[in-house]
Parts: C-alpha cells; sequence; structure tokens
C-alpha cells in the first residue's frame, strides 16, 4: 500500500510496481500509456516520466518506442533469496516493533565503502539505530544510502522509522547480496544490546542494487540468542 504523503512520482512508481510483482500485471502485459496516466494522477508528464524511468531502471517494464510499455519478461539469473524486513518479522510473531535512531550524518563519500557505493564525490546518508522487539533492542544496524540514487531519504525522519522498511517501501530492488557471519559481542555491542561481552551474534551484510545502481549497503548485527535467520529455496 502507498501513502498518500509520498511524492507522487514514487507513488505512482510504486503502485505500478505492486501490480506487477502481484501478478495483476503479467509478463508482457501493456501498461498504460503516459497520457492516460497523467488524467489517472491529475500530474504532469514530468512526474510520470520519472516513475516510469524508476520502474525502467529496475527492470521491471520495457519502454519499446511507438509501440508502448509492456511488463518485462523476468530475467533468469533473478535472485531467489528474499530481503528480510525486521519490522515485519518481528510484529508477525506478536511483538511490539520500534527503531531508535543513534546517529545520522549526511556526507560526501570519503571511505572505500562510501565510495563504491556512490561514486567519488557522491553524497551518503550514514544512519547507525537499533531495532527493538516489544521494547528491549534486538539488533544493531549501522547502514550507508546512496543519495545520489535515492535522494528523497535525506529529507525522511528516520528517528523511530526503520531505514529497510522505508527502502522496501520506497524503491525498487533488482539485486541483492548477503553475507551472513558470526561474531562476538565487544564492549560497544553488549552496551547497546544489552547482552553480555563475548555472547555469539548473528551478523547480517547486505547490499542492494537497482538495475546499475547501488542504493545501500548495512550490517545489522544481532542478539544470537533471540534471532534466527532463515532461508527458503523453491527448485523451478
Amino acid at each position: 500500500m502507498t501513502s498518500p504523503s509520498m511524492p507522487l512520482h514514487i507513488r505512482i512508481r510504486r503502485d505500478l510496481e505492486n501490480q506487477i510483482r502481484s501478478g495483476v500485471l503479467t509478463p508482457g502485459s501493456k501498461i498504460a500509456y503516459e497520457h492516460e496516466l497523467m488524467i489517472t494522477y491529475d500530474c504532469s508528464r514530468m512526474t510520470v516520466n520519472k516513475a516510469m524511468s524508476a520502474l525502467s531502471a529496475a527492470g521491471l517494464i520495457e519502454r519499446r518506442k511507438r509501440a508502448g510499455t509492456f511488463v518485462k519478461l523476468p530475467r533468469l539469473d533473478s535472485t531467489v533469496i528474499d530481503i528480510p524486513d525486521i519490522q515485519i518479522d518481528i510484529t508477525a510473531r506478536g511483538e511490539a516493533y520500534g527503531f531508535q535512531l543513534i546517529d545520522r550524518r549526511v556526507r560526501t563519500a570519503v571511505t572505500l565503502k562510501e565510495r563504491e557505493l556512490a561514486g567519488e564525490d557522491g553524497r551518503v546518508l550514514s544512519l547507525t539505530g537499533l531495532h527493538l522487539a516489544s521494547g528491549k533492542p534486538l539488533a544493531v544496524e549501522e547502514r550507508l544510502i546512496n543519495l545520489v540514487a535515492v535522494p528523497e531519504a535525506e529529507t525522511v525522519d528516520f528517528s523511530h522509522l526503520s531505514p529497510g522498511h522505508w527502502l522496501l517501501e520506497a524503491v525498487p530492488w533488482t539485486q541483492v547480496e548477503n553475507e551472513i557471519s558470526a561474531t562476538d559481542a565487544d564492549i560497544e555491542l553488549t552496551r547497546r544490546l544489552g547482552i553480555e561481552k563475548g555472547l555469539a551474534c548473528l551478523v547480517l551484510d547486505r547490499r542492494t542494487w537497482r538495475g546499475t545502481e547501488r542504493i545501500t549497503t548495512v550490517r545489522q548485527t544481532y542478539d544470537g540468542t533471540r534471532y534466527r535467520l532463515i532461508a527458503r529455496f523453491d527448485q523451478a
């Protein structure tokens, strides 16, 4: 579901993306002409074009000259692992979800990781926060968002809003890379998660792309006694 408070081009993009991912619009289906979408959403051609360009960059649609716009056939090498949404996971098991922002900074890409994400002289949004389950810390999140690819993220108030949940709602992704490891809780993790020093923690490092654009890189470190990650693979 899209929010009326979203910028209109994001709302149009999300509406069409939801129709594609839910199967309402199947591969090969023709999408409404831009002038029809302008009437439906009471907006300018520029707004519609911005939404369609984002869907095209995400590999969800194909724009053909003089023929129109069509839902793209799925790629054979598409990922089979979804991106888990901590907020949904926590609420699904009957617990109250919360997010607590610890640090927020906007800066020009300086480190190697930042330059790989946003390019030379690109800008990144750096966020550090805590995911809470029933008021108790469950995971520490350290995230970088590419402001070149997602400029609207700079104006979002993440004080109590999960950045990952917002990104899944606002930005279509086409590729994800997950790396799972473990670490012992150091002094910082002990303080933030409220656990004993040396306790095993689950670490999830993730990078996502939209087309060729890098969207975000994140490290989530979980209290290993309260969280487990399950991946299921379906054979085609």
